[in-house]
């Protein structure tokens, strides 16, 4: 007798073969985002409404910036793989295809524009 999780049974399953694993992912990113984005809003709203040179001093400190950069690449990660899904269930042929490479590429090209930003404040 073997002794299989609903997980390792569902693995594989499905038109993509992916299906569970980016189900999974989705989840631990969600989760992620749920214990990050409280305390990330709290320090960017004590930032906000602050002097240039106030906030420059927040952000140049580890923990603000590291939380912001790990917002951004977690979040933005999480919206394009949900966009993904969400153009796949509503659209087809060359229109679903240009729509996902545009979700993704929108994605990757804030992310960059974050962390540039973030890094220019940082350092």
């Amino acid at each position: 007798m073997r002794y299989l999780t609903a997980r390792k049974r569902a693995e594989g399953k499905g038109a993509s073969h992916t299906g569970t694993e980016h189900h999974w992912y989705m989840t631990v990113s969600a989760v992620g985002l749920a214990v990050m984005m409280p305390i990330f809003m709290l320090i960017f709203g004590s930032a906000l409404g602050s002097t240039h040179e106030e906030v420059i001093a927040t952000f140049s400190r580890p923990v603000p910036a590291v939380l912001t950069a790990l917002v951004l690449l977690v979040g933005l990660r999480h919206f394009a793989k949900g966009a993904q899904m969400m153009i796949e269930d509503y659209l087809q042929g060359t229109a679903r295809k240009v729509a996902i490479m545009f979700a993704i590429g929108l994605s990757y090209a804030l992310t960059a524009f974050g962390l540039f930003a973030l890094a220019k404040i940082a350092l």
